[in-house]
């Protein structure tokens, strides 16, 4: 008789091929304790994210955050020590991979440039790997500017560098605290704010949907898409057309679609014009 229990020594361990990669912070991306990331504060290095134990009070981590506009997330004490099994005192930060810019300035060198304005504003992405593809394909048509909320979005760290094959070092990135505030400023600045939502009723290909003047084009979360308030105050929404069983595109996916649209469109304005 088979030795039944001998005959599942060399069966392939499938949990171990289809194991999930990790996407963790590097130790080299990461400070943890009050005095290291107080000095880190204190020093011209951009913090990604920074997380405080619900309940710790430190006045001077919490006043330096506020004059560096870096949004402290309270998240409970196993969140961190997910992070670090080193002694964080209850306190850890994310060191930014990129060097986040003024808005104010973005739209200034633009219209300084003579180009028009083409920004993406992400509300909420919070996959890493999906924010470094759409942060390559933003580069790749042209996008001037990303546009991230202070809390609530992925960390822009190496994982996200390495999956959008370095375009993040050849494009603007803002992280705003409001975006309600950020949308309000776009348009009086004379941009136009175009969401992508499958709520629309808009054909992304319909003839009346322009997308060729200065405009920002929010993509909503990987979840539950774009936040009902920023819905509102768009110009304009639009939908990419679904001809499948499936409801609904990954937003990476999604946005690639729009961002080549509108170069489309706006490479026919060109030849016409020229």
């Amino acid at each position: 008789m088979e030795n039944r229990r001998n005959s599942r020594v060399n069966r392939p361990n499938y949990k171990q091929y289809n194991k999930p990669a990790q996407t963790g912070p590097n130790p080299d991306e990461m400070v943890f304790g009050i005095q290291s990331v107080l000095e880190t504060l204190r020093s011209d290095q951009q913090i990604d994210k920074l997380y405080m134990e619900k309940g710790l009070s430190n006045p001077d981590i919490q006043n330096l955050a506020f004059q560096k506009r870096v949004t402290i997330q309270r998240v409970p004490p196993e969140r961190l020590d997910r992070l670090t099994r080193k002694n964080h005192q209850g306190v850890v930060c994310l060191i930014a991979q990129v060097q986040y810019v003024k808005l104010s300035n973005v739209i200034a060198d633009v219209y300084e440039r003579g180009e028009t304005p083409f920004f993406l504003l992400l509300d909420r992405i919070t996959d890493v790997r999906n924010f470094g593809a759409i942060a390559r394909t933003a580069e790749c048509t042209g996008v001037q500017c990303i546009v991230i909320p202070g809390r609530g979005a992925a960390a822009i760290n190496s994982d996200a560098m390495k999956t959008s094959s370095g375009a993040l070092n050849h494009i603007s990135v803002c992280r705003e605290p409001d975006l309600t505030e950020t949308v309000k400023y776009l348009q009086e600045s004379g941009i136009t704010i175009v969401a992508c939502t499958e709520k629309s009723a808009r054909d992304l290909y319909e003839r009346t949907t322009d997308l060729t003047g200065p405009m920002a084009i929010i993509m909503g979360s990987e979840e539950d898409g774009i936040s009902p308030e920023l819905l509102r105050m768009a110009d304009t929404n639009v939908k990419i057309p679904l001809l499948g069983s499936v409801g609904s595109l990954n937003v990476s996916v999604a946005t690639g679609v729009v961002l080549y649209e509108a170069v489309r469109q706006r490479s026919i304005v060109i030849q016409t014009e020229s």
